[in-house]
C-alpha cells in the first residue's frame, strides 16, 4: 500500500527557514510527480509547489516563490521542500502528494492520487 508521511514541520520563526520531508513508502514514487499543498483552518487546500519525476520541471504558487525550494531524491524515495523566510501567512497544514503522471506539475489537486496525513507549520512573528 502506497504511503507518504511528511515530518519536520513544527514552530518557525520568521527570520528562519523550514525545512520539510516527505518519505514514500510501499510503492516506487521515482516516477510519480510530487507536489506539496497546504491548509490554513478556515480556507481551501491550496497549491504550494510540483517537482517532475526526473527533477528538471518544477512549479511554485506565486505566494511562495522566490522563497521555497522543492527537490527531491529518488534514489530515497524522498522528496524536500525548503522555505526560506516563512512569513506568518505561511502557517497551515502541509501535505506531500504525489501522482502518477509523471510530468504532471500543475496545481489541480484532483490529479494527485496520494496524500500524506499532514504536517503542521507555526510560523511566528
Amino acid at each position: 500500500q502506497a504511503q507518504l508521511v511528511e515530518s519536520g514541520g513544527g514552530l518557525v520563526q520568521a527570520v528562519g527557514s523550514l525545512r520539510l520531508s516527505c518519505a514514500a513508502s510501499g510503492r516506487t514514487f521515482s516516477s510519480y510527480a510530487l507536489g506539496w499543498f497546504r491548509q490554513a483552518p478556515g480556507k481551501e487546500r491550496e497549491f504550494v509547489a510540483a517537482i517532475s519525476w526526473s527533477g528538471s520541471s518544477k512549479n511554485y504558487a506565486d505566494s511562495v516563490k522566490g522563497r521555497f525550494t522543492i527537490s527531491r531524491d529518488n534514489a530515497k524515495n524522498t522528496l524536500y521542500p525548503q522555505m526560506n523566510s516563512p512569513k506568518p501567512e505561511d502557517t497551515a497544514v502541509y501535505y506531500c502528494t504525489g501522482t502518477q503522471k509523471s510530468s504532471y506539475i500543475s496545481g489541480n489537486l484532483r490529479q494527485y492520487d496520494y496524500w500524506g496525513q499532514g504536517t503542521q507549520v507555526t510560523v511566528s512573528s
